[in-house]
């Protein structure tokens, strides 16, 4: 036994249960931005176990327009912690700038991967009970509505069939490949 016997599943931990955390808050304040239905169960779950700490930021940090930005600013400390505490593991160490960029492509990236998973659950779910109205519906739609009527405008009509999940998860992987090898590569030189 290596010395990676001990510190995987230390590291596999604080990973997962940093990365719920974050992904909470982040719906949070996706939802939020979106205006999705504040009384939907999966909402009023969100709300009720990321209100704590909010409550103590919007103290101090207000809201931008639409803006949550105290649910952003919870999420990138979350993911700085997250990652100090995985690379103070693995006996790493990098700078604080590096660190803060490290976290903020983590977050970037997670956002990103939030609206992928929704359109394809989105997607999927119309082919398998279209129509169809529940609380994780209603959600998925509230989340991915905006961005697929953005590529609907876009595209010409094409006889009832939607392209717009298709055009806007290529949107979308073109901006993970555009958006996060650079940061990533910034992160090497500061760190």
């Amino acid at each position: 036994m290596g010395s990676n016997y001990m510190t995987d599943p230390i590291v596999f931990l604080i990973d997962t249960l940093f990365s719920l955390y974050i992904l909470a808050v982040a719906l949070r304040f996706l939802l939020q931005w979106t205006q999705a239905d504040f009384y939907n169960p999966v909402s009023q779950f969100l709300v009720k176990i990321t209100h704590p700490p909010l409550r103590i930021l919007r103290r101090f940090i207000p809201a931008i327009g639409r803006i949550d930005s105290s649910s952003l600013l919870l999420a990138l400390l979350l993911q700085i912690v997250a990652n100090f505490s995985i690379l103070a593991i693995k006996g790493l160490s990098v700078s604080f700038v590096a660190l803060t960029l490290l976290s903020f492509t983590d977050l970037l990236k997670m956002l990103i991967d939030i609206f992928v998973y929704a359109i394809f659950a989105g997607a999927i779910l119309s082919w398998f009970a279209p129509g169809s109205y529940g609380s994780a519906s209603s959600i998925l739609y509230s989340l991915t509505d905006p961005l697929l009527n953005v590529c609907r405008k876009v595209l010409p009509d094409l006889g009832g069939i939607d392209l717009s999940p298709l055009v806007a998860l290529v949107l979308l992987q073109l901006a993970k490949m555009m958006l996060l090898p650079p940061l990533h590569q910034l992160v090497s030189l500061l760190g």
